[in-house]
């Protein structure tokens, strides 16, 4: 099954995943509910952090003479070397 095929996780709510996520889910359900909680925080984290790349690679990498500058950016920002904008010293 490929990356986009996608199977029905929860029939009920119209929600649809790969097997692949269909599994990590039946393997979280197996835990103990605090530990749900913990690796659900990190997961919300991740797919967010996902979200943003996709959003960025929509709109800026279309723009060929930007992509130097965003591949930098971003790596960067994985590096932990970025820092917020202080709008003050502008």
């Amino acid at each position: 099954m490929g990356y986009n095929s996608k199977v029905t996780g929860c029939e009920t709510l119209g929600i649809y995943m790969t097997k692949t996520a269909v599994t990590a889910i039946k393997m979280l359900e197996s835990l103990p509910e605090m530990i749900q909680e913990r690796v659900a925080d990190r997961l919300r984290e991740y797919v967010e952090e996902e979200r943003d790349e996709v959003k960025w690679d929509r709109a800026f990498k279309r723009k060929g003479k930007f992509a130097g500058l965003i591949n930098k950016a971003q790596k960067e920002i994985r590096e932990g070397k970025a820092v917020d904008m202080d709008y003050e010293k502008l």
